[in-house]
């Protein structure tokens, strides 16, 4: 069964490579498509999943990350004095000016934490260091953004909203889903670049005590705080995700992409297939007149889906693998983690077999006496 499928598969090289070229495609598009997808979801909510908080308090009704109304910081003092909280850290999260060299003006979206708190600091720190953070009016920016941001060096003083500002640190990798790049200040430089009161305050981040139960201590929030929501960081890293990537349409988008570019494998696959079985008909029907079963035959073609599934698999994953990886030196990413991987090959056996059951149907209905005929 092997060598007939390896032998009918390889006979004609043209038709082959026709049907790898299907595979491939479908595979590269779906695998890049579902890579952006997860790539913008991750972006979505790096902020909230790397927080280092247990719990948020947003004000009522917030459905993202972006939507939160500033709210008084009595809730702070009132969280502060819940039991089973170990730490409340204060957060302010909105979207700004930022004032190039050349006078254009770009949107960041600027987080403002407490740099000497536990939760809400930037990560891959490559240049700077978050203390500098307590200085007054210094900002975090991001490698990707230096060039959109006119940011060349450390130092550097900058605009945000009117007032003046100085880099002091650089990340890697932190990227944005919008047009926004994430730019990290203190609580109280926040405060003074959107005009927020002293006693106002757009989150609170709840780190948990080892030996407390997170949903007593949430409803225990809840009863205690009243006109807020709280959310354990899971459910608030939903949220986000679903609203930037469903409330949106821009996940669905990509999704629908990526569904094109199967189905796309599967008809070119399934055509190639069939246009290759039906060359190799009467070699079919010897088959059978000789006596061999269905269930063989059925094997040989399964068997050549497949063969053709591997290769066409092989050749692009590894494509994906390579745009993926020049993909993270710019924004936004194309991620192809090993689970994707995994259903990715999944898909593509899946798609492969499928295409096989138009050509098995036509064998089904063959007459092995075509054999003797003229």
């Amino acid at each position: 069964m092997a060598s007939i499928a390896r032998r009918n598969l390889f006979h004609d090289k043209v038709r082959l490579a026709v049907t790898l070229t299907g595979i491939v495609f479908s595979v590269v598009l779906a695998a890049i498509q579902l890579g952006l997808f997860l790539g913008f979801t991750t972006a979505t909510s790096d902020v909230i999943d790397r927080s280092g908080a247990d719990l948020w308090v947003v004000s009522e009704g917030a459905t993202h990350l972006e939507s939160s109304v500033a709210f008084t910081e009595q809730q702070y003092f009132r969280a502060l004095g819940t039991p089973g909280v170990a730490h409340v850290q204060k957060q302010v999260v909105q979207f700004g000016r930022w004032k190039r060299p050349n006078g254009a003006e770009e949107s960041v979206m600027l987080l403002g934490f407490d740099p000497s708190g536990p939760m809400g600091h930037p990560w891959n720190v490559v240049a700077g260091s978050v203390d500098d953070l307590n200085q007054a009016d210094t900002v975090f920016v991001d490698e990707l953004y230096q060039k959109k941001l006119g940011v060349t060096h450390l130092g550097q003083q900058v605009e945000i909203g009117g007032f003046r500002a100085r880099v002091v640190g650089f990340t890697r990798g932190i990227r944005t889903f919008t047009t926004a790049p994430t730019v990290f200040t203190s609580f109280k430089n926040a405060q003074n670049y959107f005009g927020l009161r002293e006693d106002q305050t757009s989150y609170l981040l709840v780190q948990v005590a080892p030996d407390s139960s997170f949903e007593a201590v949430r409803e225990a929030l809840r009863a205690r705080l009243g006109d807020v929501d709280v959310h354990t960081t899971p459910e608030w890293s939903r949220r986000q995700r679903n609203y930037w990537m469903f409330g949106t349409g821009a996940g669905v988008t990509v999704l629908i992409a990526a569904a094109l570019g199967l189905l796309v494998g599967v008809v070119v696959v399934a055509q190639t297939i069939y246009a290759a079985t039906v060359d190799h008909i009467r070699e079919f029907g010897t088959l059978k007149a000789m006596g061999a079963t269905n269930a063989y035959i059925y094997g040989v073609i399964l068997r050549q889906a497949l063969t053709s599934g591997v290769i066409g698999y092989g050749v692009g994953i590894a494509i994906a693998l390579v745009v993926s990886f020049g993909s993270l030196k710019g924004s936004p990413a194309i991620l192809v983690p090993p689970a994707l991987v995994l259903t990715l090959f999944g898909l593509t056996m899946a798609m492969c077999a499928a295409a096989s059951v138009v050509s098995i149907n036509k064998v089904t209905r063959l007459d092995p006496a075509m054999v003797f005929r003229g």
